[in-house]
C-alpha cells in the first residue's frame, strides 16, 4: 500500500480515478465492489460484465447502488462513465474495447469463459488483473507474453495467496536474502471431498459447491502454487509437493526442509496444514553472508540456515484494488509468470471412473489437481486439470491415477486448448 495510496489520492484530487472493469458477480466481487465504491478514493468501478444480471444488480445494490444502468454497447459505456453512472453488461466486449477502461480485473474464476475476456481485454490494450489463478495456472506464460507485446501489464492480484507470496519474496530478496521456498498455510486437505460434501458449507457464505470443493480438496492451493512458481521459476520437490502435516509454529516447520534439497532445485513451492498462523502464507531463506547471520540471529529469527518469514493472512478483495492500481499507475505486476512453464496442475482421478465417462470440471465429482514439473507434464502427456473439464474417457482409470492424453478424447475448437498449445511450443 506504500505509494499506492499516495498515488490514488492524487488521482482523486485531479478527479481522475483509474477506470476498472470486473467481470463476474460472486462472493468475493461482490466485497470488492463495495471495496473500490465506498472505501478506495481515486479508483473508480464503472463497469460488471456477468452473463447473469441479477448478481451484477445485487453487487451494486449490496454496494449501496440501486440505479445501475445495463449497456450492450461501447458507446452507452463509454456515455455511462462520462455521467458518472455505474453500468453493467452481459457482453465482455462492451467493456474490453471501451477506451475509458484502464484496467480488467478477472473474477470469474472459469477457465473456458474467462480465456476470450482475458485476450480481449490485452488486444484493446487494458491491463489486466487476475483474480483466477486457476487460468493463470493453465496458460498464463502466453497471456503475459501477449500483454507483453501489446504493451499492458498482465498479473495476479494483492490478497490472494500468490500475490502475497510474491510481495513477501520481494520483501525478503530486497533485505538481502536468497529465498528458497515459498509456501502456502492450509487449515485442511481432503483430495476426495465433493460438491456434496462441500455444499453446507457453501451455503454459508454464498459461494458455489464446486469452488468450496476446490479449496478442500487442493486443487486451489495446487493452481495458487504453480502461479508461484512460474512467476519465480522455483519447481516442486515431487509431485503433489511436499505438504507436511504440522500443528506447530510455521517458523518450526524448516525442519521439513533438506537445505541441499533446496539449493540443488534452486527454490520449491510447497504448503503446510494445519500449522500456526493460519491462514497465511511464508518464505524461507538462507543469507549468504556469515556477518548477518549475527545481525539474523538478534533480530529474533533463529540461527538458521532457513530462516522464517511470514504473512498471517491474504485480505483477498480489500487488497485486489492495490494489484489493478499497481498496474495502471507504475506499470508494476503483482506477480506474473515471467519465467514461463515451470509447474503445471494436472488432474487425478478422485475415484474409479469407467470409460465413455465425460469428467466434470474444478472442484467436481471427478478429479483433483496436483503440482507437477511442467517437463515431466510434457514428456508423460498429462492432462492439464483446468483442461480436463468436458473430455470423454477413452478407458477406464483407476482412483488416484494421473490422467494423460492417451486416457481421454478432448473436445473440439476450445480456445484454451489453442492457447496451451502455443504456449507449449513457444516454450519448448
Amino acid at each position: 500500500m506504500i505509494l499506492i495510496d499516495r498515488a490514488l489520492e492524487r488521482r482523486a484530487a485531479d478527479d481522475n480515478p483509474v477506470r476498472v472493469a470486473v467481470t463476474g458477480a460472486g462472493f468475493i466481487n461482490r466485497g470488492m465492489t463495495n471495496r473500490i465504491l465506498n472505501h478506495t478514493d481515486g479508483m473508480d468501478l464503472v463497469v460488471i460484465v456477468n452473463r447473469t444480471p441479477e448478481n451484477a444488480i445485487r453487487c451494486f445494490a449490496e454496494a449501496g447502488i440501486d440505479d445501475p444502468i445495463e449497456v450492450t454497447t461501447v458507446q452507452a459505456l463509454t456515455k455511462a462513465i462520462e455521467t458518472g453512472r455505474p453500468a453493467y453488461t452481459t457482453d465482455f466486449t462492451v467493456a474490453t474495447r471501451c477506451g475509458l477502461v484502464d484496467c480488467l480485473i478477472e473474477g470469474t474464476g472459469t477457465i473456458f469463459h474467462a480465456a476470450p475476456i482475458v485476450l480481449d481485454a490485452i488486444a484493446n490494450g487494458q491491463h489486466v488483473v487476475m483474480l483466477n489463478a486457476e487460468l493463470d495456472g493453465v496458460i498464463g506464460p502466453i497471456l503475459h507474453q501477449k500483454a507483453q507485446s501489446a504493451g499492458v501489464i498482465y498479473t495476479g492480484c494483492d490478497g490472494d495467496q500468490p500475490g502475497v507470496q510474491m510481495n513477501l519474496l520481494r520483501f525478503v530478496s530486497g533485505i538481502g536474502l536468497r529465498p528458497l521456498v515459498a509456501g502456502n498455510i492450509k487449515g485442511m486437505l481432503d483430495y476426495y471431498r465433493t460438491p456434496e460434501t462441500q455444499k453446507k458449507f457453501a451455503e454459508q457464505w454464498g459461494q458455489t459447491p464446486e469452488m468450496v470443493t476446490s479449496f478442500a480438496d487442493g486443487t486451489k492451493i495446487a493452481f495458487e502454487q504453480a502461479v508461484v512458481a512460474n512467476a519465480t521459476g522455483f519447481t516442486v520437490a515431487k509431485r503433489g509437493m511436499i505438504g507436511p502435516d504440522f500443528d506447530g509454529f510455521i517458523d518450526d516447520a524448516t525442519q521439513f526442509y533438506d537445505l541441499d534439497m533446496l539449493e540443488a532445485t534452486g527454490g520449491i513451492v510447497d504448503y503446510v496444514v494445519g500449522t500456526k498462523p493460519s491462514p497465511g502464507v511464508y518464505v524461507y531463506a538462507v543469507h549468504d553472508d556469515p556477518q548477518q547471520h549475527i545481525y539474523l540471529k538478534y533480530g529474533k529469527l533463529g540461527d538458521g540456515p532457513l530462516y522464517s518469514f511470514y504473512v498471517p493472512y491474504h485480505l483477498c478483495h480489500f487488497e485486489v484494488p492495490n494489484a489493478a492500481a499497481r498496474a495502471v499507475l507504475f506499470e508494476d505486476a503483482t506477480i506474473a509468470p515471467s519465467h514461463g512453464p515451470h509447474v503445471d496442475v494436472i488432474a487425478v482421478a478422485k475415484s474409479d471412473l469407467s470409460a465413455g465417462h465425460t469428467l466434470d470440471g474444478l472442484g467436481g465429482f471427478d478429479t483433483y489437481g496436483l503440482c507437477e514439473r511442467s517437463d515431466v507434464v510434457a514428456d508423460d502427456d498429462l492432462l492439464p486439470m483446468g483442461l480436463a473439464q468436458g473430455c470423454t474417457l477413452r478407458r477406464a482409470v483407476s482412483k488416484d491415477q494421473a490422467i494423460t492424453y492417451a486416457d481421454v478424447n478432448v473436445p473440439t475448437g476450445r480456445l484454451v486448448d489453442q492457447l496451451r498449445s502455443e504456449q507449449a511450443a513457444m516454450f519448448a
